[in-house]
């Protein structure tokens, strides 16, 4: 068992998600009828790795978690990550500074 450290302990939110992520990859894995150690041995990690993924847990490492959705052949999964970014955008746009037009001079 790992202890909890500033690193390790997640927001109970951000737990939940990883959870949620760990069990789309074990019915990913279950939809392909394979096995953990099938996955193991493609994504070159032990079986407990593999199970630890499965149960979403934060002390995995990203390069594990992309290994063996590499191994799933979802890979391409990890590009959706922050794609659509709407909030960043939004502040981007808040601090583009308009263009001023050139004042007239007035020839009278």
């Amino acid at each position: 068992m790992t202890k909890n450290t500033k690193g390790t302990k997640l927001p109970r939110k951000l737990e939940k998600k990883m959870q949620m992520v760990g069990e789309q990859i074990k019915l990913a894995r279950l939809r392909r009828n394979l096995s953990i150690a099938q996955i193991s041995e493609r994504a070159m990690v032990s079986d407990l790795t593999v199970n630890r993924v499965e149960k979403g847990l934060p002390t995995v490492s990203m390069g594990i978690y992309l290994r063996v959705l590499y191994a799933l052949q979802l890979d391409d999964d990890i590009l959706c990550l922050a794609k659509d970014d709407e909030l960043g955008r939004a502040l981007q746009d808040l601090n583009l500074k308009t263009r001023k037009k050139a004042s007239k001079k007035d020839n009278q």
